[in-house]
């Protein structure tokens, strides 16, 4: 018997929810459910006992869709994952049809209804609503149907949830469930009882019981290289601090939820990025603060202070995209809504989102993850429901005002049962103190806004999404204006030139630089008319600096002629513009360690 105790503690296979994950489940209450959701249309009629089939055919590749949780007695330690013996499948599957009449009015409130009710915590995490007759929701053909799927959010995250979506969609439009072939068998272990998880939490204690303070001292260091690196950068980023407006997004929220959606064009929004030589993410967040400024102005509640978003970042690394867990670090960026200009708007969050970068980087996600893991599961879950009961966020100014999540989706059309996807939309939990969240999703060519809020604080969801629209097209407008005045502007002598004059004196006055050093160096200067590139040949007994390219250069470096200016006038140091992400090397690592160090004894 003691024997068995022992394999059990030490089974691998019952694994604690993690401190990230934890943070969803004891934030989670009956106003404040913490399940995120999508409604997916789908094209045509399926038939519903195919798309049941084909759900119970897949999910032995999603092991958390037959789990439970399962509590360590007193909330000593974190809730684990385990085998639930009683799953079924119809439980977790409703059918229904949409009433009349049966347009997208209609299934927006069906969606917002479901999306308000909470899970049962006591059985897996997630159910399905299968919606059956669409047939006057524009631009969708009658008779379609629409899915709306909720998972809570301790079992998934943004870039899990598109993991999990390559398991249940399929690439392939001719795939359909086949009645013939049988169900895999799901054999569940035993629920482990109280004093299985009472020691397996005391075996992870044990084998790290110092953890507390060792996490305490890492970000204390983290801190301090974080406020080393603040006073490298240049004098008017010293200057900068962020504040957070209290607005009507911040206060105690209600339980039934509210949403609305703006459907965009990625390729249209890929234009804007590259005529403002900024990203993707940008791109969306001067949107958003457009709609977000436009919505306050109306309402008369625009505070002179511009709000903060918390823009989440995913932290995987390159093939853990279908990991069931939260695998996220947070960024705060000012949105500039204070700034009536929308080109101005754009440019200043630009700006945040470069320095929101570099303090990020600083303080480095894995620290930030320990920390929450470090915390323990009943102290932060007391705390959270004494923050709920007794309003606390009416007390003080919230650290953010907004989150804004963008999740990049599969940009080839999915099919379910030989059915073609037409658009995917994600909803998100809301909290008191924090009643706004943007959930953007690109799928197939398209990028849905979606703003999910509650009815005390947003009951016109729509009127908002409307003003995310307008504030995508006045962007445009004025984007492709400045673009076009740019290209009619005289060909410019580029600013960088001289720093290749220093590099060529360089060579001159350093006769020994060829020590460890051979081949061909490219430097690619952007942001001019057209691409300036420069040769740095080191291949032969004297240094060569030209114009030009080369097919495989050792190394190359890309950088705006701004900043290669800004390098040259020592306004900024290759490493801070290396951490900034304003130049971008390529290469083998040994050979833009070479470079790196080749440049910044040129610079120095």
């Amino acid at each position: 018997m003691f024997k068995d105790i022992i394999d059990k503690v030490l089974d691998s296979s019952i694994q604690p929810i993690s401190g990230p994950d934890a943070g969803f489940l004891y934030s989670d209450s009956p106003k404040s459910p913490m399940h995120i959701a999508s409604l997916t249309i789908v094209e045509g009629s399926i038939g519903f006992e195919g798309f049941k089939q084909n759900i119970a055919s897949k999910l032995h590749n999603v092991a958390k869709f037959r789990q439970r949780l399962v509590n360590v007695p007193l909330n000593l330690g974190y809730p684990y994952w385990a085998d639930d013996p009683n799953f079924d499948l119809d439980l977790h599957i409703q059918r229904i049809k949409l009433p009349d009449p049966s347009d997208w009015e209609t299934l927006r409130e069906l969606t917002a209804s479901i999306f308000s009710r909470p899970l049962d915590l006591r059985r897996p995490l997630w159910s399905i609503t299968f919606v059956e007759g669409l047939d006057a929701v524009s631009q969708v053909p009658k008779g379609s149907v629409a899915i709306i799927a909720k998972v809570h959010h301790v079992m998934i995250d943004g870039m899990s949830g598109v993991g999990v979506m390559a398991v249940l969609f399929s690439l392939d439009p001719n795939e359909k469930p086949n009645p013939d072939k049988p169900i895999k068998p799901f054999n569940p272990a035993p629920l482990p009882n109280d004093l299985i998880l009472l020691a397996k939490s005391g075996v992870n204690f044990l084998q790290d019981p110092l953890k507390i303070p060792k996490v305490a001292g890492r970000t204390m260091f983290k801190m301090l290289q974080s406020r080393l690196n603040n006073q490298m950068q240049v004098k008017s980023e010293l200057n900068s601090s962020i504040s957070t407006p209290k607005t009507i997004f911040n206060q105690s929220i209600s339980p039934r939820r509210t949403w609305g959606t703006a459907i965009l064009s990625l390729s249209r929004i890929k234009v804007l990025k590259k005529t403002m030589d900024a990203t993707v993410n940008d791109v969306m967040l001067a949107i958003c603060a457009g709609g977000i400024r436009k919505y306050l102005l109306e309402k008369e509640k625009l505070p002179s202070q511009p709000l903060i978003a918390n823009v989440p970042i995913s932290i995987r690394k390159k093939g853990d995209e279908g990991k069931m867990n939260n695998q996220i670090s947070n960024m705060l960026i000012s949105l500039a809504t204070h700034i009536e200009d929308p080109i101005e708007r754009f440019e200043a969050i630009q700006e945040h989102t470069v320095r929101g970068k570099i303090k990020h980087k600083a303080l480095g996600a894995k620290t930030l993850s320990e920390i929450a893991d470090a915390v323990p599961f009943g102290l932060a879950n007391l705390a959270a429901g004494v923050y709920s009961r007794y309003s606390l966020n009416e007390y003080h100014r919230p650290p953010f005002n907004v989150t804004i999540s963008n999740v990049p989706g599969p940009q080839i059309p999915l099919y379910i049962n030989g059915h073609k996807v037409l658009s995917i939309f994600g909803l998100t939990p809301v909290l008191d103190g924090l009643g706004l969240i943007i959930s953007i999703f690109s799928y197939d060519g398209q990028v849905s806004i979606t703003a999910t809020s509650d009815a005390k604080t947003m009951p016109d969801a729509d009127q908002f999404a409307r003003y995310i629209r307008e504030s995508a097209n006045e962007l445009e407008t004025l984007v492709l204006a400045k673009g076009k005045k740019k290209e009619v502007k005289k060909k410019a002598m580029p600013k960088s030139n001289p720093f290749f004059t220093k590099v060529k004196k360089y060579f001159k006055t350093n006769p020994k630089w060829t020590k460890g050093l051979t081949g061909v160096y490219q430097i690619n200067i952007t942001g001019l008319e057209e691409v300036n590139n420069w040769l740095i040949d080191l291949s032969g007994t004297s240094a060569l600096v030209k114009t030009g390219t080369v097919e495989k250069p050792k190394a190359s470096l890309t950088i705006d002629d701004v900043q290669l200016f800004r390098i040259y006038k020592k306004e900024l140091r290759l490493e801070e513009a290396q951490i900034q992400g304003r130049l971008k090397m390529t290469g083998n690592k040994k050979s833009k360690e070479n470079f790196m160090q080749l440049l910044q004894k040129i610079v120095a």
